[in-house]
């Protein structure tokens, strides 16, 4: 028996791995949306452009540990769970990152001057759904503080509650007031990108909710 038990100790350091690489992409996602929120308070459009090409490195920072957890995942024969739920999850958590950076990518592109509150409160509500995506993530190591896991997966369903609420409403106001087709167009594909960004937070927070249940 001490010769298997040595023998299994020989690959288990290497299931660790995937615990650090999410871990790192959640720290990335929680900067990402830290940018975000930055770039739609500011009125500079300099400034503005700047915060878009931190996000644009932040999000290729984020492909790489994707593409990471993939080869990890090809490579390793000993996962520390499920081997689709570990590809859902690191899938889901790079949609976070396309569309935080799709939304500010369109801002950009689309000359976007005036920045509304419903644009603000929607990269707010992002924030605070990678925020506790990264309270849960570090918590899958141990699977000791349960309570913490499923308290932020709760939150963040009801944080993409919020969001659809403000985009149904921003999205109700647009057609109200803009009479300009074009700009009507390009407000409505950034309202879009922002609310995908928290239903994906909602997905991520699923997939977590998954794998406690098989191994709780």
């Amino acid at each position: 028996m001490g010769g298997f038990n040595s023998f299994v100790k020989l690959f288990m350091p290497k299931d660790r791995v995937f615990y650090s690489l999410f871990e790192d992409v959640a720290s990335n996602l929680v900067e990402m949306a830290t940018v975000l929120n930055e770039l739609v308070a500011t009125t500079d459009l300099a400034v503005r452009k700047d915060k878009v090409h931190l996000i644009e490195r932040l999000e290729h920072k984020n492909d790489d540990y994707t593409h990471r957890i993939f080869v990890e995942l090809g490579q390793n024969f000993i996962t520390p769970f499920d081997r689709e739920d570990i590809h859902y999850l690191a899938a889901t958590l790079d949609d976070v990152a396309d569309y935080i950076h799709g939304s500010a990518k369109r801002m950009d592109l689309y000359k976007v001057h005036y920045i509304n509150e419903s644009v603000r409160k929607l990269a707010e509500l992002i924030h605070l759904g990678v925020l506790e995506l990264a309270k849960a993530i570090p918590e899958l190591r141990n699977m000791q503080n349960m309570r913490i896991i499923t308290d932020a997966c709760v939150k963040i369903n009801s944080l993409e509650n919020h969001a659809d609420d403000i985009y149904d409403m921003a999205i109700a106001d647009l057609f109200d007031t803009e009479q300009n087709a074009a700009e009507l167009i390009k407000m409505r594909e950034i309202y879009q990108a922002l609310e995908i960004a928290t239903d994906k937070c909602e997905d991520c927070a699923n997939v977590i909710e998954t794998i406690i249940i098989k191994y709780s």
